[in-house]
C-alpha cells in the first residue's frame, strides 16, 4: 500500500507535477493574453483610420512646417480623398 511513509513515487514525481502544472498554467495565461490583444484594436489598426489617414497626416505636417503652400495642400488633400 502506498502512503505517507515514503513508499510512493517520491520527490521526483512531485517536482515533475509542479513543473508540468507551471507549464500548463503558463500556456493558459499566454493564450488568454494573445486572445485579448488580438480582439482589442491596436494603435495601427486599419479599422480605426481610413486608408488615406497616414498620408493625410504627413501632408498636414508638411503644411504646418511650411514646406508646401495652402494651394498645394488643398489640391493634394482633395486628391487623397478622391482615392477612397
Amino acid at each position: 500500500m502506498y502512503g505517507w511513509d515514503g513508499n510512493g513515487w517520491g520527490v521526483g514525481a512531485w517536482v515533475a507535477m509542479a513543473v508540468l502544472m507551471l507549464i500548463f498554467w503558463g500556456g493558459v495565461v499566454t493564450v488568454v493574453v494573445l486572445l485579448v490583444r488580438r480582439t482589442r484594436p491596436g494603435e495601427g489598426s486599419a479599422a480605426l483610420h481610413p486608408p488615406h489617414y497616414d498620408a493625410e497626416r504627413i501632408l498636414t505636417e508638411r503644411f504646418a512646417r511650411g514646406e508646401i503652400d495652402e494651394q498645394e495642400f488643398t489640391a493634394r488633400r482633395s486628391a487623397l480623398r478622391r482615392q477612397e
